[in-house]
């Protein structure tokens, strides 16, 4: 598939293709007699795991260490399985500290809700802080 579509597919723009093959989280593709780039759709997956390593918020330079460990193939399985258990626990950590500012952010929303409805009520004058 030719970069355009790969760009369509992947929801990636053709620059940020080209500058992860440039860099080497994507492997370089193939070239048609035209020279353009010809990419395996298998490639879709790949892009996709990239996807959420980046949604999660791993580093590039560790996107950067697991591509390369991966394309060592399987004597690297279990370096590589340690690194995502690394950032796998980073992730943990930052829902834990979204949970309890989401739980912040509720009770402030349920304090000023309690407050409009006394003044809706005629009860109180004080305002939520």
């Amino acid at each position: 598939m030719k970069i355009g579509e790969l760009a369509k597919r992947s929801g990636l723009t053709a620059y940020t293709i080209r500058y992860y093959e440039r860099i080497g989280l994507l492997p370089y593709a193939d070239r048609d007699r035209s020279s353009q780039r010809d990419y395996d759709a298998s490639i879709l997956t790949w892009i996709e795991f990239l996807g959420r390593l980046k949604a999660t918020g791993m580093p590039i330079r560790e996107m950067l260490r697991y591509a390369a460990l991966r394309e060592q193939g399987a004597a690297t399985e279990a370096e590589r399985r340690a690194l995502l258990e690394k950032h796998r626990d980073r992730v943990y950590a930052n829902l834990t500290e979204l949970q309890a500012n989401l739980l912040v952010l509720d009770n402030k929303i349920a304090g000023y809700a309690a407050a409009e409805q006394r003044i809706e009520n005629g009860h109180s004058h004080r305002k939520a802080r």
